[in-house]
């Protein structure tokens, strides 16, 4: 399906991201990681997906908390492999406290990963696709980017915002064979989560367990977390031509959670 492109997922050496990366991978694109973790566990990540599925991978481990990294990786990028057919912005962090406790380094930096990075990406991609005409932007948000949670001030503006820069850009590029959709998953069982539930459960004075339960799952009225298969199943096909109708769509996979 994807044969000949190439792939850009931001923050795909764990989760999401890498479940997106090795789904668009198996359809036959080339593929560029982006992320941090253990040198040796990212290239056996990086020469497996090349194995499995008879295509290139390459590793970038560019900080995109930063605007030059940023740059030089899409520099890297557009060297190699001429554009980036298929752009997925999906690192991100998070912090929780409340408002008036929220650390001012921690909302910079949660600004300039989840929101700022995305606009870096979208800006240098786009000469590229305008050029081919023809190209997928997809900014994994999140549930929170149409719904607030107590404590998450920073994150929740960020996600917002991502929504806001989706529609603007799908606007711009609209008549230019170009997609852009965000996907805005619920509570997918994922590193970021998994590493959110110590600071919820001291915020709201709660176990553990009872976060998961009545903070987490308790917003989703499937009562069950996303999966990283369907959120990647998902990213795979807006990136497809049978999608091409669908731009600036910010599409819920969270489990009934923004319908109520």
């Amino acid at each position: 399906m994807f044969k000949g492109q190439t792939a850009l997922v931001t923050g795909s050496t764990s989760g999401i991201g890498l479940g997106i990366a090795s789904a668009l991978a198996a359809k036959g694109a080339n593929v560029i990681l982006n992320g941090f973790g253990e040198a040796a566990a990212i290239e056996t990540q990086r020469a497996r997906l090349a194995s499995d599925h008879g295509v290139t991978v390459r590793h970038d481990g560019a900080d995109l908390s930063q605007q030059a990294p940023i740059e030089a990786m899409m520099a890297r990028a557009l060297a190699e492999f001429g554009t980036v057919d298929i752009l997925v912005n999906n690192a991100g962090i998070q912090h929780v406290a409340p408002i008036d406790e929220f650390p001012v380094d921690k909302w910079n930096t949660i600004l300039a990963l989840n929101l700022s990075a995305s606009f870096h990406t979208i800006r240098l991609a786009l000469p590229g696709m305008k050029a081919k005409k023809r190209g997928r932007i997809i900014n994994i948000a999140s549930a929170h980017a149409l719904v607030a949670s107590p404590f998450k001030s920073a994150y929740v503006a960020a996600k917002h915002g991502i929504a806001g820069l989706t529609k603007t850009v799908a606007l711009e590029v609209a008549t230019m064979g170009i997609t852009m959709n965000a996907i805005c998953p619920g509570y997918v069982w994922t590193p970021l989560v998994e590493k959110q539930i110590p600071d919820t459960a001291k915020a709201r004075g709660l176990t553990e367990q009872q976060v998961i339960n009545d903070v987490l799952l308790h917003a989703q009225p499937t009562k069950q977390f996303v999966q990283i298969s369907e959120v990647a199943a998902l990213a795979a096909f807006l990136a497809s031509d049978e999608a091409a109708s669908i731009t600036g769509a910010i599409i819920p996979i969270d489990g009934g959670w923004t319908a109520q």
